[in-house]
C-alpha cells in the first residue's frame, strides 16, 4: 500500500507519536548539531551505542521540567524532553542492565523534580532485580528553576543519592563522564564502583556559580577538576579518549561482572622464563607478564597513574574473569606506599563484593618507610590493605615473581603467606622478614663496622647479602612450607587456573556483602 493510502491516525495516537518524536534527535536537530560541533555525541547516540539493539525499554520518556507555571508547555516538551535524563532497562553484552544517560542539551543536564523521581525509580528497580547500572553523568547539578514543585523549601529530602549509594556492594555500578560534571552529578559519579571519564572531562563537587556564590572567587569551568587532576588523585579509574571509547570501556568493564565467555586466546607463555632479569637489582615491565598470563586483550587496568607501585585491574583466564593486583618494580622498586595500599584495599573489596577471584603477582621489598611516607598517613592507609585482605571470601592465588619481603608482601597476599588458596614462586623468588640489604645492615652492623670503609667492607656486605639470599631463596621457602610450590614460569597461567578450579567460591548469605565505598 502506498504511503498516501495508509489510514489516518486517530488524533490521540498522532499526538502521542509527536510527543515521543519531540524527545529524539531528529526533532531536536539544533541541539544535536551543537553537540556534534564540540565533537560530542547526543545522549541517545550514547544510549544506542551502549545497549544491545532493540533491547532498551525507557521509563519516564514523557517527563518535562517542572516549570509549567513559567514556560509554555509545548516549549517544555521540545526543550526539556525526559526532564534531562534517559532512564530504562536493556541488555548490554546480552545481559540485562539498568541504564541512565544524562542529557546535557536539556538545561545543562541539571537535576530537576521529575528527574529525581526517574532516578529513584530506576535505582529501586536495579536493587529489586539485582541489575548492574551504567550511568552517564554529564551535567551541572541541582536545578533551581523548577517552580512547579511548591511542597518543599530546599528539596533536600530527595532520595536519589541514597538509592544510588545503597546499591554499593549489591550490584556493579559504572559511571561514565564526558564534559562538565558538577555538584549532584559529580556526587553520583564519585559514588560509583568504577569511574570512566573522557579526556574532555571536568569533574567537581561545585560548578563556577556555586564557587563564586560561596565567595571563593571566579573560575572558568575548565579550571575545576580537569581530567589531569582527577586521574592523578584517583577519582577517575579509567581515562578514555572520547565518548565512543568510554562506551566501549563500559561494556568491557561490565563484562567482567557478567561471568565467563566461551571464546578466548592466550599468548605463548615461553617468554615468561626470561621476564625477570638475572640481576636481581634490575627492574622489568610487569605489565608484559600480566598481558602474557591473561587471555589475549583481556587485561583492563584501573587507576594506572594513581598508586603506581601496585597495579590493579581485571583480566580473564580461559574466559573466566578475575581481579589482579601486582607490584610494579619500576615504581619505588615495588615498595607498597600509602596510596597504592589504599588503592589495592578498595579493589579487593570490589572483587569480593562481586565474587571475582583475585590473582596477586608479588614482587615487593615491603612497605615504603620513612618520614615522607608517614606524612601520607602510611599507618592508617597501609593497614587498610590488611583489613580488606583479611575480610575477602573469594579465592586469592599468589605468585611470587621475585621479592617477597616483610609486611608489604604479606599484605599483597591476603595478610599472610598462609592466606592464599595457593602460593607459588618462580625460581627467582626470594623471601625474608625485610629486604636483604636492610637485613644485613641491621643484623651484621657489628661485623661491618669492624672492617674499614672501602672495597673490603663492600665485599663483606655483598657476601652477607648472598648468604641471606641463599637462605631465603624460593626453593628454601618451599622446603620450609612457607609457600606451597616453586614453579616453572611457563606454567604460571596453568597453575593459577588449576588452583582456581580446585577452589569453590563461597557464597555468603544474601545481604551480607558490606558497603565498600568507605576506603575510597
Amino acid at each position: 500500500m502506498a504511503d498516501s493510502d495508509e489510514p489516518e491516525l486517530r488524533p490521540e495516537l498522532a499526538a502521542l507519536k509527536q510527543r515521543l518524536a519531540n524527545t529524539g534527535d531528529e526533532v531536536r536537530a539544533e541541539a544535536a548539531t551543537r553537540r556534534h560541533g564540540k565533537g560530542y555525541r547526543t545522549a541517545r547516540e550514547n544510549l544506542d551505542d551502549l545497549a544491545d539493539a532493540d533491547s532498551f525499554i525507557e521509563y519516564g520518556q514523557l517527563a518535562v521540567a517542572a516549570q509549567r507555571n513559567r514556560r509554555d508547555y509545548e516549549d517544555l516538551q521540545v526543550n526539556t524532553p525526559a526532564d534531562g535524563v534517559i532512564t530504562g532497562i536493556g541488555t548490554i553484552n546480552g545481559q540485562r542492565a539498568a541504564i541512565v544517560v544524562y542529557d546535557y542539551t536539556v538545561l545543562a543536564g541539571t537535576q530537576g523534580f521529575f528527574h529525581h523521581h526517574k532516578l529513584d525509580r530506576i535505582f529501586e528497580l536495579a536493587e529489586q532485580w539485582s541489575l548492574p547500572v551504567v550511568m552517564y553523568t554529564e551535567g551541572g547539578g541541582g536545578r533551581p528553576g523548577d517552580t512547579d514543585a511548591t511542597v518543599s523549601v530546599a528539596g533536600l529530602q530527595v532520595q536519589s543519592f541514597v538509592t544510588w549509594a545503597r546499591l554499593s556492594g549489591q550490584v556493579p555500578r559504572i559511571a561514565v563522564n564526558n564534559g562538565y560534571c558538577f555538584a549532584g552529578n559529580a556526587a553520583l559519579f564519585g559514588c560509583a564502583d568504577i569511574t570512566v571519564a573522557t579526556r574532555a572531562s571536568w569533574i567537581g563537587m561545585a560548578g563556577p556559580a556555586m564557587i563564586e556564590g560561596g565567595g571563593l572567587g571566579v573560575h572558568e569551568p575548565t579550571a575545576i577538576g580537569p581530567i589531569e587532576v582527577q586521574e592523578r588523585n584517583g577519582t577517575v579509574d579509567i581515562v578514555a579518549e572520547d565518548e565512543a571509547d568510554a562506551t566501549r570501556v563500559a561494556r568491557q568493564l561490565l563484562g567482567y561482572f557478567q561471568g565467563p565467555v566461551e571464546a578466548w586466546e592466550a599468548a605463548d607463555q615461553s617468554s615468561l622464563r626470561d621476564a625477570v632479569p638475572e640481576d636481581r637489582r634490575w627492574g622489568y615491565p610487569v605489565r608484559r607478564i600480566i598481558e602474557t598470563i591473561a587471555d589475549s586483550d583481556s587485561f583492563l587496568e584501573l587507576r594506572r597513574v594513581y598508586g603506581r607501585p601496585i597495579i590493579t585491574g581485571f583480566m580473564r583466564l580461559e574466559g573466566r574473569p578475575v581481579g589482579l593486583i601486582a607490584n610494579d618494580c619500576q615504581q619505588l622498586g615495588g615498595a607498597v606506599d600509602a596510596e597504592s595500599a589504599e588503592k589495592a584495599a578498595r579493589f579487593l573489596q570490589l572483587c569480593d563484593a562481586f565474587e571475582l577471584p583475585v590473582v596477586s603477582l608479588t614482587d615487593t621489598p615491603g612497605f615504603m618507610v620513612g618520614p615522607d611516607s608517614e606524612r601520607q598517613a602510611a599507618v592508617r592507609r597501609m593497614s587498610s590493605l590488611f583489613v580488606s585482605a583479611a575480610s575477602i571470601t573469594v579465592p586469592l592465588v599468589a605468585i611470587f615473581l621475585r621479592k617477597g619481603y616483610g609486611l608489604g608482601a604479606m599484605a599483597m597476599t591476603g595478610g599472610s603467606f598462609a592466606s592464599p588458596v595457593y602460593a607459588a614462586a618462580w625460581p627467582t623468588g626470594e623471601f625474608g622478614g625485610m629486604g636483604l640489604e636492610g637485613a644485613v645492615r641491621l643484623g651484621y652492623r657489628k661485623e661491618l663496622d669492624a672492617v674499614p670503609e672501602g672495597p673490603e667492607r663492600d665485599a663483606l656486605f655483598e657476601q652477607l647479602v648472598a648468604k641471606l639470599y641463599e637462605i631465603g631463596k624460593a626453593t628454601e621457602a618451599a622446603s620450609h612450607l612457607e609457600i606451597d610450590a616453586v614453579i616453572d614460569p611457563v606454567d604460571t597461567r596453568a597453575v593459577i587456573i588449576r588452583a582456581l578450579n580446585a577452589t569453590p567460591v563461597p557464597r555468603p548469605p544474601k545481604g551480607s556483602r558490606r558497603n565498600f565505598v568507605d576506603t575510597w
